[in-house]
């Protein structure tokens, strides 16, 4: 090789070099000038018509490579244009019953599959013992778990004792019949599990997907956050997790999309490694869960999404911005490639409040890395809002023992106000958290599925009082809210009438014995004079003789319906008796 060809591959190298440099000279020489970077502007000859084949090559397996993205340090503060939402929620005027909100998520189909498949449990544990469980006995038994919640006794067999006796779960059901229903309650048949794709959440997959369907049907607020929930469990099972830095470090880890005002949206439950859907771009294990819980967020209409560190990195926020989502959060300086932001030692000497940022254009989406300095320094990475405006914020001083103003950043401080609907949706269900105990470790994310409805109805209920103006004042506290959702599952449309003993006999049996007497006056047939429907009691000018067999009153009462009199008396109920019998 010649020396004039070795002298050109060196200036070549040299080129490509000055390119790819990250150092700070550079990247403010190219703020300062717009122009495009060429060899005459840097002062070197032009000698590509003249490089070889060899050079050709490598100067095109160069631009095969991915660059990083080019971080800059603005010069004046910019205040970015802040995009606005492009939709609004639904005003509702009609205020719901609380059964009505509960309702709206265990429905009458999964609680038909619920009843359908412990009674095949029952069958397939012991066939002389069948469960015969329906719907509304489901319900009476989900509102007594309800009311445990709420009264909080540590054993469950404490309801029904006479020393700690709670009338509204005894009055109920029995204890040897709801300890049955917990015993065969289930949610999927074990005979159909396929063994090449195991599913560690079959038992609970109907629930699940019931669920996960009905939340992503409510409608969405303009600031969403995705975050770790723990549901509390210690006992065996492999999908138990260990988070030191959670109030209830034991348990089952569930990754919830909530909105700014607690109301979730989508969750996933931790199992583990999962296969990202196929349709859906990789970008890390942890970005994957973001994907996939913002499936049901409306693209393009400018909603903002946060998260933590876990989860952020420049691959997620550069996917979400082409869905038209905005992304905000906490980010981990190994997460942020070719990122000079000052070090803690730097930002502490400048004092508290201090902050360095960096911008980059990847595309059309401008990446915002701003490190704040306050006790301790903090990295935040967003692609719509950066540091500034800055504004001030009350931070105590232990030196000073007073309050001082700190500078805030402007993404610290969106970051703080719309991060907490996880946390917020946690600190709601640990008020009245369902404590029940159960060998089955599905049963402990049933109950803890109840306890995160009932809150969302509230929430629901409290967005609706918002929007039709009603004051806080008159809107229904969550303890009574809760109260009135077990009141209605227990009692709605339900008999209470628990009778103890042998049989005794029947309305239609004493009518038959008095036909074989003799004459009688004809009465409804069982299914008008039993349907609980619209059988009023009026009071009738004359006296006429009580229906009842064996009764011999002639009181003035008679049932609308039936067209029969029927003593309602302190000492003879016949007109309960007749409907009910």
């Amino acid at each position: 090789m010649d020396a004039q060809t070795f002298y050109r591959s060196k200036k070549h190298d040299q080129e490509v070099r000055l390119i790819l440099s990250d150092s700070e000279d550079s990247e403010l020489e190219e703020i300062d000038s717009e122009e495009e970077w060429t060899p005459e502007s840097a002062g070197m000859p032009d000698d590509n018509e003249s490089l070889d084949e060899e050079e050709n090559e490598d100067e095109a397996s160069q631009e095969d490579v991915p660059r990083l993205p080019r971080w800059r340090t603005p010069h004046n503060a910019n205040i970015t244009n802040y995009p606005e939402w492009q939709a609004s929620l639904p005003k509702s005027d009609d205020i719901k019953s609380p059964y009505e909100y509960f309702k709206i998520f265990f429905s009458e189909d999964i609680l038909e599959v619920v009843v359908q498949q412990s009674n095949l449990y029952a069958i397939q544990c012991n066939t002389n013992k069948p469960l015969n469980l329906t719907t509304k006995e489901l319900e009476q038994f989900m509102g007594t778990a309800v009311y445990m919640s709420l009264f909080g006794l540590p054993g469950t067999r404490m309801f029904w004792n006479k020393a700690t006796r709670v009338s509204q779960v005894a009055d109920t059901m029995s204890l040897n019949r709801w300890e049955f229903i917990k015993k065969c309650l289930h949610f999927n048949n074990n005979e159909v599990r396929h063994g090449e794709n195991v599913d560690f959440l079959h038992k609970i997959r109907p629930l699940v997907t019931h669920l996960t369907t009905k939340l992503q049907t409510i409608p969405m607020g303009e600031k969403l956050a995705v975050d770790e929930q723990m549901v509390p469990f210690k006992g065996r099972n492999r999908l138990k997790q260990y988070l030191p830095a959670k109030p209830k470090k034991w348990g089952y880890k569930i990754l919830v999309l909530a909105g700014s005002d607690g109301v979730p949206h989508n969750f996933e439950i931790y199992t583990g490694r999962v296969a990202q859907p196929p349709e859906l771009p990789d970008v890390g294990a942890s970005g994957n869960v973001v994907l996939r819980l913002a499936q049901p967020i409306p693209k393009h209409q400018k909603h903002k999404l946060f998260f933590d560190n876990w989860f952020t990195s420049v691959p997620l926020i550069l996917t979400l911005a082409q869905q038209g989502i905005h992304c905000a959060g906490t980010v981990r300086s190994n997460r942020l490639p070719g990122v000079s932001l000052m070090c803690d030692a730097e930002l502490k000497r400048t004092g508290r409040g201090s902050f360095d940022q960096k911008t980059a254009m990847v595309g059309e989406t401008t990446l915002h890395a701003v490190k704040w300095y306050d006790n301790r320094s903090v990295s935040l990475l967003s692609d719509y809002i950066g540091a500034h405006p800055v504004t001030d914020v009350d931070r105590w001083d232990g030196k000073q023992k007073k309050v001082i103003r700190v500078p805030c950043p402007a993404v610290v401080r969106e970051y703080n106000k719309n991060m907490g609907g996880v946390d917020l949706l946690d600190s709601l269900i640990a008020l009245y958290r369902t404590k029940i105990r159960s060998k089955k470790w599905y049963h402990r994310l049933m109950f803890h599925f109840i306890d995160m409805t009932t809150v969302t109805a509230w929430l629901l209920y409290k967005r609706d009082c918002r929007s039709s103006g009603m004051s806080k004042e008159e809107q229904i506290r969550l303890y009574t809210f809760k109260s009135y959702i077990g009141e209605s599952l227990c009692k709605s449309g339900k008999n209470l009438e628990h009778k103890r003993g042998r049989p005794s006999s029947t309305i239609a049996g004493e009518y038959k014995e008095k036909r074989r007497r003799g004459p009688a006056t004809p009465i409804p047939v069982p299914d008008v004079r039993l349907d609980a429907t619209a059988h009023w009691m009026v009071m009738d000018e004359k006296k006429g003789r009580c229906k009842v067999p064996g009764c011999k009153g002639t009181p003035k009462a008679k049932c609308q319906k039936c067209d029969v009199s029927l003593c309602f008396t302190s000492t003879s109920n016949c007109f309960l008796r007749f409907h009910t019998e």
